[in-house]
């Protein structure tokens, strides 16, 4: 397995849309299995293949508790097929915008149908933590993140910081 490296914020990468998985094969389970390992080296909770540079719409997670066994899970085009209506607030953070986090409002409960690393057609129903992750790493799928829900001002400060910080990690240019 692979720890890869996260695509960070501002990269415009994190602004595309993932592609429909063709298949699944060994090929996509051992990147599954590189996800996994970046994402719980991070460590986080959730990452979104576009958040390691590959633009497909696959995600991992595991909300497992540090006191309970790992409880890793792969979702291959997710789709979310049912919301509901009650709200859930949560305060998010995320693997491209590190150390910044923000409370989101999002749909309590959701239904995602999606395929598993043995090709099978799967439906979860999800709420809490879960539900709220789901979402989080689908929205990466659609180009979204999670300080997009945020007010612009808040937002625009976010995404400055950022660039800023990019911009400082670039080495000088030298003249002449």
């Amino acid at each position: 397995m692979t720890i890869r490296p996260l695509v960070i914020l501002p990269d415009p990468l994190l602004r595309q849309v993932s592609k429909p998985v063709e298949r699944v094969d060994d090929d996509l389970r051992k990147f599954a299995d590189d996800m996994l390992e970046t994402m719980y080296d991070a460590p986080g909770i959730g990452l979104a293949a576009i958040q390691v540079g590959e633009p497909l719409r696959m995600l991992v997670l595991d909300v497992s508790e540090k006191d309970e066994p790992k409880n890793p899970q792969v979702f291959i085009n997710p789709e979310i097929v049912s919301r509901s209506d009650e709200p859930n607030v949560h305060e998010e953070g995320c693997l491209s915008i590190p150390d910044y986090y923000a409370e989101v409002e999002r749909p309590a409960r959701v239904t995602v149908k999606y395929i598993d690393l043995e090709g099978k057609e799967r439906l979860v129903e999800a709420d809490g933590i879960l539900a709220t992750c789901l979402q989080h790493e689908i929205d990466h799928l659609n180009g979204v993140l999670f300080i997009d829900y945020l007010s612009k001002l808040k937002r625009d400060m976010v995404v400055r910081k950022f660039k800023k910080l990019a911009k400082d990690r670039q080495p000088a240019r030298m003249v002449g």
